[in-house]
């Protein structure tokens, strides 16, 4: 009498395969994007989980509930994803279907195109917050200084610049939404900033100014050489979580930040006071996750739900 022979090693070995070749894709694209070693993309609870944990303060990367919140749009940072495997225990000589999905994280340049200096143009229907960072314009106050008032102020589309913030930088909550609001594709947001002092207001920086006094950068961009260094003793305190050692920028995949300089002019970026911090500004753009669903095998170059055939013989007689 012959019996059937059942065997779940198959299974397991060709499902172990196609999650090296999953992990692989991964990983190939976590390195094309630059993160670094410490960034916990490996936990599988965070990618096989099919989340991630946002439990971070810095309102760099902070994606939490908080006033004005967009988090109901879904913009992971980090790639999430899933493999299944049907049946789970198979006839030897026979295959499982295998299926799985990754989920890239969100990189703002996807969504929105940066006209420099500061005119944030989406390519499509996104979610904008802007919070205010810091504020830097002061006056010599016998042995030390007070800061000056500053504005800044925002503008959608063909707009008028409406305030979103006034004050010093002691009014200054970083984890604050000073602003919120959906941009439909093709229309911009542009900045502007300008300080109050002696009675009357100093000039109108702005987006469209035809200077560079208002500029915006992404993550991982050079700020200009006039912004002072991480470890110069002329960058302002708030700025400092936001560069790396190496002078970078240092933000969320989905931010971007915006440098104003509103005492000087453009012809007097050789004074040391040209620097670019006098308001600073975080933009946070939020729109649906794009899923990269049923990929191609990339172990032999056949869809994962394809015919038995596809698939290379791994179990013996």
């Amino acid at each position: 009498m012959k019996s059937l022979k059942y065997s779940n090693m198959p299974c397991l070995l060709v499902v172990s395969i196609i999650t090296l070749a999953f992990v692989a894709q991964v990983d190939a694209r976590r390195r094309s994007w630059g993160w670094r070693a410490s960034d916990p993309w490996n936990t599988w609870s965070s990618w096989f989980g099919g989340g991630t944990s946002n439990s971070s303060s810095d309102p760099a990367t902070d994606t939490s509930d908080g006033p004005g919140s967009v988090d109901d749009v879904t913009t992971p940072v980090l790639p999430v994803g899933s493999l299944s495997a049907a049946p789970t225990v198979v006839r030897a000589g026979t295959h499982p279907t295998l299926k799985w999905s990754i989920t890239h994280p969100s990189i703002i340049e996807d969504y929105v195109t940066i006209d420099p200096p500061s005119t944030i143009i989406p390519d499509e229907e996104v979610d904008c917050e802007i919070r205010v960072l810091g504020q830097g314009v002061t006056v010599s106050s016998g042995s030390g200084y007070s800061f000056v008032p500053t504005e800044a102020r925002v503008s959608v589309g063909n707009s008028g610049y409406d305030r979103v913030f006034y004050g010093t930088n002691n009014n200054v909550d970083p984890t604050d939404v000073v602003w919120t609001g959906t941009l439909q594709q093709g229309q911009s947001l542009k900045f502007s900033g300008r300080y109050y002092y002696n009675g009357s207001w100093g000039t109108h920086r702005k987006s469209d100014g035809g200077t560079n006094n208002v500029r915006a950068l992404v993550n991982d961009d050079t700020p200009p050489a006039v912004l002072p260094g991480h470890d110069a003793p002329s960058l302002e305190s708030f700025l400092k979580p936001y560069l790396s050692n190496d002078g970078k920028v240092q933000i969320g995949p989905m931010d971007s930040i915006v440098f104003m300089e509103l005492t000087h002019s453009d012809s007097q970026q050789s004074s040391t006071g040209y620097d670019l911090q006098d308001m600073v500004l975080l933009v946070t753009f939020k729109s649906k996750a794009r899923e990269e669903a049923d990929a191609v095998n990339n172990i032999d170059n056949y869809n994962s739900e394809g015919d038995s055939d596809s698939f290379i013989d791994l179990t013996g007689d």
